[in-house]
């Protein structure tokens, strides 16, 4: 018996022995102590950080073969292979400064190149940054971005549009793979659909890129750029829902099908099907939806490493809001009102270079848009497909880097209403260049023009000026000049057209919009020895516009003119970023826009309808890395914005308040593939319909039933109606939703 009880206190003790084993080392950089260093095992949940000295222990660590990884921002990470036998062990890094931090952007130029080095501003933004304040779509996932505010046009359908610098979204091009795929009907309904968990990373322009990227891109452009399949993790889901009942699932899978092919898969499933009316309208403050979402993304491994890339996307949604008594039965009658949308699309979009000794690449995209709508009892069935292929030539000769390129765009477009008696097709060819000159590593400029020829506007030019300083402190300062040009479908972008019980009125024939900018650019990036990393980015701009076309409102508030506005507008303001990581764990991004967008005529100079003066948006991070827990705390602030109302009469405020939506976000990432994040958003319970004695007017009679009508079509003062107003659900700034919880997981499975 005795000699048993040897034997399990000496294994016990060995156990004890062998869980005992520790790991110690130091990391530096440049021969000073690195601190608050990622120090872990690849692979699995275990790890730490180093101390303010630069030094780091592992203990309980097993006998073995590791690979122990030492990671910091701003630094090239270091792996190293180990094993494990003595009671401690000792392994030092030295991390190496990658300044380039690996932000390679080609919105700028229509070719890759390095963010500090590009004489275009380019804005990136990784999934990470996305990931502080979970989102179910890309739209939504822009309300944190400096000077880019999604506006939500309807209180009812709850569609919407991207602001750049207080420009409406008509003005901003958005694209995916640096495909103009989002654009005329999708603009106002297909922003939706772009599965979050596939986003490499986000570009933003802010300013006027129609040398490049023709119409559209007058305000500026957003590039969504999908993950290459062999940098996409194996296998990854993300689920999470919300107090209100909204579920958001992202699934992704990717496969090497063959030694030259591989593939990535994408689902995106959103459902919100719980009716709410927290202000007693009778009407739903969130729109119903049912939105599916399938990406399939190909690469292909070809000779000298030549890219070859196919990509394709289905998405379909059904979407109502309306009278809570609504449902699919009363679908464009009169007895309930409800507006209800089911939209079907598809893409196809590729990139493919030429098997030639010079640098030369073919893109294309293919879209079909089916859109079948109803406003109450007015139906609104559309179809629109685009189909757009370029050939770019980049070419370098000594300091000139040079691409040339020619496009030609087709454009199918058709719908009932009476604006659009016959199909109307268009096909628009264009030629462009660039000059990227290097007179040195501290001066560079660039030269380029664009010609387009539209058959109903005739020929079309657009330069472009950029120009880039880098200082021998690292200073970069950017002076970017330039034109644009629009050309305008009303009922594609205007949602106000379609809802509510306003006449729409087209006075002229309308010509294409111009514009002429100029904007000024500082960016400085601070690199220290002890990892902190501090990036501040400033902008003044000013832009231009003749030709505008604006809806106007204040005529007559029983009318949405359209026209040519006979005077100009302007857009100006200044912008400030700071973007500090701090090195103990805390990571720090502001953001503050001041700006002035007006229009003048006659003499009389207005602000421009729902854009706010000023906005800041914040997003504030800390993690404890010894529990694998961190905190997001997210927010934005707008100004105030004029508001469109229905006359004198109308009680509404024409000024909205100053407004926030603050968000706060807890993580846990201490199990190996998993991750539990849950948390609130709206913390301050903030919704418009607290500041206006209702957001949309005549709610109890949505067919107008009750109005009374003068000889001029101008609704009457009667005991009924005492503001003399018609049903209008347009006077809309800001989500309709209140505070709410929510809970996710996320699986990743490299």
């Amino acid at each position: 018996m005795e000699k048993w009880l040897l034997i399990l206190l000496f294994a016990s003790q060995f156990v004890v022995a062998q869980e005992s084993y520790s790991i110690t080392g130091t990391v530096r950089a440049s021969d000073e102590p690195l601190s608050f260093v990622n120090v872990y095992f690849e692979g699995a949940s275990k790890g730490t950080t180093t101390d303010i000295n630069g030094n780091y222990i592992l203990q309980g660590i097993k006998p073995g073969s590791y690979v122990l990884v030492a990671s910091y921002t701003g630094f090239i990470s270091e792996r190293k292979q180990i094993t494990v036998r003595n009671q401690n062990t000792n392994i030092d890094f030295v991390l190496n400064e990658n300044e380039l931090l690996d932000e390679i952007v080609v919105s700028g130029t229509l070719k890759p190149v390095n963010r500090l080095e590009s004489p275009v501003p380019v804005e990136v933004y990784r999934p990470s940054f996305f990931r502080k304040n979970p989102t179910p779509n890309i739209f939504e996932a822009l309300q944190n971005i400096n000077g880019v505010r999604p506006q939500l046009n309807c209180n009812v359908c709850n569609t919407g549009d991207i602001h750049i610098n207080g420009l409406e979204g008509p003005y901003t091009l958005v694209m995916i793979d640096g495909m103009p795929i989002v654009s005329g009907l999708s603009t106002v309904y297909g922003l939706s659909g772009i599965p979050n968990s596939l986003i490499e990373q986000v570009e933003i322009v802010k300013g006027p890129a129609s040398s490049l990227y023709g119409s559209e891109a007058v305000g500026g452009l957003i590039n969504v750029i999908t993950m290459l399949p062999e940098h996409a993790p194996k296998f990854s889901v993300d689920l999470n829902t919300t107090s209100w009942g909204e579920i958001n699932t992202d699934i992704s899978y990717r496969a090497k099908v063959s030694e030259k092919a591989t593939m990535l898969l994408g689902l995106n499933y959103f459902n919100y099907s719980n009716p709410k009316d927290k202000n007693n309208d009778n009407f739903t403050d969130v729109t119903l939806q049912d939105r599916i979402s399938i990406f399939q993304k190909w690469d292909f491994s070809r000779r000298d490493n030549r890219k070859f890339s196919l990509a394709g996307r289905y998405f379909y949604e059904d979407r109502w809001g309306g009278e809570m008594q609504w449902n699919p039965f009363f679908r464009g009658g009169d007895e309930v009102y409800g507006e209800s949308i089911y939209t079907s699309r598809w893409e196809l979009l590729g990139n493919y270079q030429l098997p030639l000794k010079e640098k030369m690449f073919f893109q294309f995209s293919l879209t079909d848009h089916d859109q079948n709508s109803v406003y109450g009892d007015v139906k609104y069935l559309a179809q629109q497909r685009i189909g757009f292929g370029q050939l770019l030539w980049d070419k370098k000769i000594k300091q000139h880097d040079l691409l040339f390129g020619a496009a030609l765009r087709y454009n199918f477009y058709n719908d009932n209403t009476p604006a659009t008696p016959q199909p109307d097709e268009v096909a628009i060819p264009s030629l462009f260049v660039q000059d990227e000159i290097n007179f040195s590593e501290q001066h560079k400029l660039l030269l380029g023009g664009r010609y387009d020829y539209d058959s109903r506007h005739g020929s079309i030019f657009t330069p472009r000026l950029a120009y880039r300083y880098k200082s021998e402190k690292d200073d970069i300062l950017r002076l970017n000049a330039g034109t644009g040009f629009r050309v305008v479908n009303i009922f594609t972008e205007e949602h106000a057209a379609l809802t509510g019980a306003r006449d729409v009125i087209i006075s002229e024939n309308l010509k294409p919009e111009r514009s002429l900018n100029i904007n000024f650019n500082y960016l400085k990036k601070i690199y220290q020895k002890t990892g902190k990393i501090i990036t501040l980015d400033a902008s003044a701009w000013y832009t231009h516009f003749t030709n505008v076309i604006l809806p106007d409102y204040d005529t007559n508030p029983n009318q949405i003119i359209y026209n040519n506005l006979d005077g100009s507008a302007s857009s100006k303001g200044l912008s400030f970023s700071l973007d500090a990581v701090l090195g103990n764990g805390f990571k720090a991004m502001l953001g503050t826009t001041i700006q002035d967008v007006t229009s003048k005529e006659q003499g009389e100079r207005k602000q421009q309808i729902l854009t706010e003066r000023f906005m800041g948006t914040w997003a504030l991070s800390y993690k404890f890395y010894n529990y694998n827990f961190w905190i997001d705390y997210t927010g934005n602030i707008y100004g105030p914005m004029r508001l469109p109302l229905l006359g004198e009469r109308d009680p509404r405020p024409e000024y909205s308040p100053t407004w926030s939506i603050q968000n706060i976000q807890f993580t846990y990432g201490g199990f190996d593939n998993f991750e539990i994040y849950g948390g609130i958003k709206n913390l301050l319970n903030w919704t418009p319909d607290k500041h206006t004695p209702f957001l949309i007017a005549r709610a109890d009679d949505p067919f107008d039933e009750n109005v009374v009508f003068d000889s001029n079509g101008n609704a009457v003062v009667t005991p009924d109606n005492p503001y003399a107003l018609t049903f209008d659900p347009s006077y809309m700034y800001a989500p309709n939703q209140g505070i709410r919880g929510f809970l996710g997981v996320r699986f990743t499975l490299k």
